[in-house]
């Protein structure tokens, strides 16, 4: 029993680990630059254990599942051979992982708000509510075509840094044609959805295919996906702005 509960012990403890910088630094603004108690300090410190045991589990959860799941789908597939189906479960992947992401449905609902009170779109909720939709959607099939573009750069070890290069040019070519409400809308959106859902599933995904080809490094290969998942948004999100400039207009 005791060996049993080990393992999650030091996933606790490794929480607290990370926790700590955060906790210290409010510690050190809170009591020696304002000079201030803490404001409810038995809330503060029920929600910080809850945090400790959320990032804990949530770990715990991403060793034991998602990773697994995505390298044994990349392994499954490359044994079988199909570049096709490859090609359609990378795309699938970033587009249902997207979709789910909690920190995109977060940006784009306060996309949607923002803009209806600048005036770019109008304020009803059908109007924000399609906005933040259409939103979400264009991220979710920009992330999968970043994967579906990523598994061909594994398999063709095509250069990354190229690809990289490539991508940014692109996006700085379009930037002076979007409309300027959406630009940061479109910059932020990258990071947005490469967050809790997407991240360890992509990086599975890569290293999975990577070990499974010949010839190719997991370390070297199998990362870059999530490069890729950050680029991508960027541009069509600023391609659905000047859309939906377009049809209002």
């Amino acid at each position: 029993m005791i060996k049993s509960s080990l393992p999650f012990l030091r996933r606790v403890l490794g929480s607290v680990r990370d926790l700590a910088p955060i906790v210290l630094v409010i510690i050190f603004f809170q009591t020696l630059v304002l000079r201030q108690p803490f404001p409810d300090l038995a809330p503060t410190l029920v929600g910080l254990a809850l945090v400790i045991i959320g990032l804990t589990l949530f770990v715990h959860g991403l060793e034991s599942g998602l990773f697994p799941i995505g390298e044994s789908m990349a392994h499954a597939l490359a044994r079988k051979g199909s570049g096709l189906w490859l090609l359609c479960f990378a795309f699938a992947l970033g587009l249902g992982t997207t979709i789910a992401e909690p920190a995109l449905i977060a940006v784009a609902d306060a996309a949607a708000i923002a803009s209806a009170a600048a005036g770019v779109i109008a304020g009803d909720d059908g109007t924000m509510g399609r906005f933040a939709l259409g939103l979400r959607l264009t991220v979710a099939v920009s992330v999968g075509a970043a994967l579906l573009l990523g598994v061909l750069r594994i398999v063709r070890n095509w250069p990354i840094h190229w690809m990289i290069i490539v991508g940014y040019g692109v996006v700085l070519a379009i930037t002076p044609f979007a409309p300027e409400a959406i630009v940061g809308v479109a910059y932020d959106s990258g990071g947005a959805t490469t967050s809790t859902i997407t991240v360890p599933l992509v990086a599975a995904l890569g290293v999975g295919l990577a070990s499974m080809i010949k010839g190719r490094n997991p370390m070297i290969d199998g990362f870059g996906l999530i490069a890729l998942a950050s680029l991508t948004p960027i541009v069509f999100v600023m391609v659905f702005g000047m859309i939906w400039a377009a049809l209002a207009g």
